[in-house]
């Protein structure tokens, strides 16, 4: 019995990991895990010298795709570009200032909403 209590408190502290970090509701199971990810490992918070970690929605090529976005608290850094499934598409920034994904620039995507920001 005890066991049965301990795995169901574990799995409900796992579905609601993501809501404390204020994880938009309807975001896709395998991109909340990855903002998971990048809370842990972000290096700054967001406040008014700095832009921290971000994971942002946007329309491109006619699909759903998130920007995974360490912000400006590493210098050259760049963010990965996936689909709804985590697939990685690309990365935009970087040392070479990167700005295409799939040979289109990523300027034609169209900005949908911020999924979560530290």
């Amino acid at each position: 019995m005890k066991r049965a209590i301990y795995s169901l408190l574990l799995v409900m502290a796992g579905l609601t990991a993501c809501d404390d970090l204020d994880v938009a509701k309807d975001t896709p199971a395998c991109v909340r895990t990855k903002v998971e990810e990048l809370a842990e490992s972000a290096p700054c918070k967001t406040n008014d010298r700095t832009i921290g970690a971000s994971v942002k929605e946007y329309r491109f090529q006619n699909q759903t795709v998130y920007v995974l976005d360490y912000g400006n608290c590493i210098a050259d850094g760049s963010a990965t570009v996936i689909s709804e499934n985590c697939q990685k598409l690309g990365f935009l920034g970087g040392f070479g200032g990167n700005t295409t994904v799939n040979g289109e620039p990523f300027a034609n995507a169209e900005y949908k909403r911020t999924i979560w920001q530290q």
